[in-house]
């Protein structure tokens, strides 16, 4: 199943179009690049895809040769020295052709890195004329760095798309008939990759839908989880005991020195830099405290990682020894819907940046958490959805009930908003995933339903 990526094909498609030319596509790994690149060339002649291996440069000319000949595009075996003389071949013959170039960091990990992008400066800017060619990668900071002014692929790319997961309300296409409920809470668990999302039974429950994919150690979406970080990094170790620390919540790096027991020289720095080249962490801050590095935090950005390392990581050997629907109820049932509340903050979150880029919500400069320090009343704390205006912000609670919620549970929130001193407050909301039982005019009230249009 192909869900969303519009844009991202419009982009492939104005690429096409040209004579021409080198694009880059790249993302982490199972967001769906090659699925996205096929779909793309769908009823092109011409098109070729390789996957690169780890082996020397020889070998991989080798194999693209071998693709080449099962398309019919080389009449017979010819033997290249290089991709130099292999692009100049094609770049003789009087046709087009898509080559697609996939996990190019595998060319850069048993090879001189310097000597692979400036391979390929020579054959785009000598041997393409005839060629769309598409380079793609799963090594994130491995592929940026190809955009760097020091490196020889510098200025090489008319077009580059970073991919990403699909947000929430595109993932939502994998299970259309459940309600806001059902949806949020498994985006929640599952996350926006369309690989995991497949994996989905929309007719079971997302206890069943668990059990079945991410507590079954043979399962692919198990997996996934489990050797993501194996397969990205030489320091695994060091990794998953970040992850682990994290879990589902966010942790300022004071925080996770002391939780790792990590000794205060700049040791954890190293460990967090790749994860968040990679995207796997991110580092946030409160919108109206965006240079105060005290109140900065980091969190995992993957919710099914979040899920595996909250839940399942720590716990692999007991989930061997009672199964997996033991293993839900002793260690997942009693904190499952905090863990989706959690998470829906951050979808309430992007709901407001959709409506921002979709022109339905303007005046806007910042979407985010906001610190507040009320010296007066002596507290401190943190609003978990705040959009902010030119001179002044809107506060809104997040709400992942079972039931509408309460013309009185909104007076209370409002009251402990209005109490915090120095509070510039244009105006108070609710996003409540079940609804509400009154809307009174002085809220904004967005029901679960209402994220999903």
């Amino acid at each position: 199943m192909f869900i969303g990526r519009k844009k991202e094909l419009d982009e492939i498609k104005s690429f096409l179009s040209k004579d021409s030319g080198c694009m880059m596509i790249y993302g982490k790994r199972k967001v769906g690049k090659t699925t996205l690149i096929n779909n793309a060339l769908k009823g092109y002649d011409n098109t070729v895809y390789y996957e690169c291996i780890k082996d020397s440069l020889k070998a991989n000319v080798d194999g693209l040769v071998d693709v080449l000949l099962r398309n019919k595009i080389l009449p017979s075996r010819i033997e290249f020295a290089s991709f130099q003389d292999l692009f100049q071949y094609l770049n003789s013959l009087n046709e087009t052709f898509n080559i697609v170039i996939d996990e190019y960091p595998y060319l850069k990990a048993t090879n001189k890195p310097e000597t692979v992008d400036s391979v390929f400066q020579s054959v785009i800017d000598n041997s393409i004329s005839n060629i769309h060619l598409f380079i793609s990668g799963s090594h994130i900071s491995m592929m940026r760095d190809l955009l760097n002014e020091k490196n020889a692929l510098y200025g090489r790319f008319s077009h580059i798309i970073q991919l990403n997961e699909l947000n929430y309300i595109d993932t939502s296409e994998f299970y259309t008939e459940l309600d806001a409920y059902d949806k949020v809470g498994l985006y929640s668990v599952f996350g926006g990759s369309p690989f995991v999302n497949e994996f989905i039974d929309n007719t079971k429950s997302l206890k069943e839908n668990i059990i079945s994919n991410i507590l079954n150690p043979s399962h692919s979406v198990y997996n996934y989880a489990d050797n993501l970080l194996v397969s990205d990094f030489s320091n695994v170790s060091g990794a998953e005991r970040i992850f682990s620390a994290l879990k589902n919540g966010k942790k300022k790096y004071s925080e996770i020195e002391q939780t790792l027991r990590i000794e205060k020289n700049g040791a954890l720095s190293k460990m967090l830099k790749p994860l968040l080249n990679m995207e796997l962490i991110v580092k946030k801050n409160p919108i109206n405290r965006p240079d105060d590095k005290k109140k900065t935090y980091y969190e995992i950005n993957d919710n099914l990682l979040r899920f595996y390392y909250t839940y399942v990581y720590k716990n692999k050997s007991a989930l061997q020894v009672i199964g997996a629907e033991a293993f839900y109820e002793e260690y997942i049932s009693d904190s499952i819907i905090t863990f989706i509340s959690h998470r829906f903050e951050e979808i309430c979150r992007d709901y407001f940046s959709i409506q921002v880029k979709r022109a339905k919500l303007k005046g806007i400069r910042n979407i985010g958490t906001y610190y507040y320090d009320d010296s007066v009343n002596k507290i401190n704390g943190e609003f978990d959805v705040v959009l902010q205006r030119k001179d002044s912000f809107e506060f809104y609670e997040a709400k992942y009930y079972q039931s509408p919620m309460s013309l009185s549970d909104m007076k209370k929130e409002e009251i402990q908003i209005r109490n915090i001193y120095g509070l510039n407050v244009s105006k108070i909301g609710f996003v409540s995933i079940r609804g509400f039982e009154s809307t009174p005019k002085e809220y904004v009230c967005i029901s679960g339903s209402e994220l999903y249009k």
